[in-house]
């Protein structure tokens, strides 16, 4: 994954909006644009601009069909930047943790 890729990822996290627009469609996928609107007190365009920018980022997917827009959450942005950082630092920790535990248990044995 590139790191503008990253950036688009972030930048969409980043608003508690779109944090809860992506809320919004995980709840109800196939939701349209309108039906996503409801659930704000901005005006449509200002969602829309939010959706679009959670679709540039991949982090939301949809698809015309007629006059509708249908938007579905995807979470494979997400699950790379868990697998990129999240398995790294773990494994880390974990040999960290494990140290301590063994160096712990041995000083209380004495």
């Amino acid at each position: 994954m590139r790191e503008a890729d990253l950036d688009l990822i972030f930048q969409a996290l980043a608003n508690v909006t779109r944090r809860q627009i992506l809320d919004v469609v995980a709840a109800a996928p196939g939701s349209s644009v309108n039906q996503v609107a409801e659930h704000f007190q901005m005006s449509r365009i200002g969602v829309l601009k939010h959706i679009n920018l959670l679709e540039e980022a991949g982090l939301l997917v949809s698809e015309r069909v007629g006059r509708e827009r249908p938007l579905h959450v995807n979470l494979a942005p997400l699950q790379l930047i868990q697998e990129r950082w999240s398995d790294q630092y773990r494994n880390f920790w974990a040999g960290r943790l494990t140290r301590l535990k063994y160096a712990v248990e041995g000083s209380t044995q004495e």
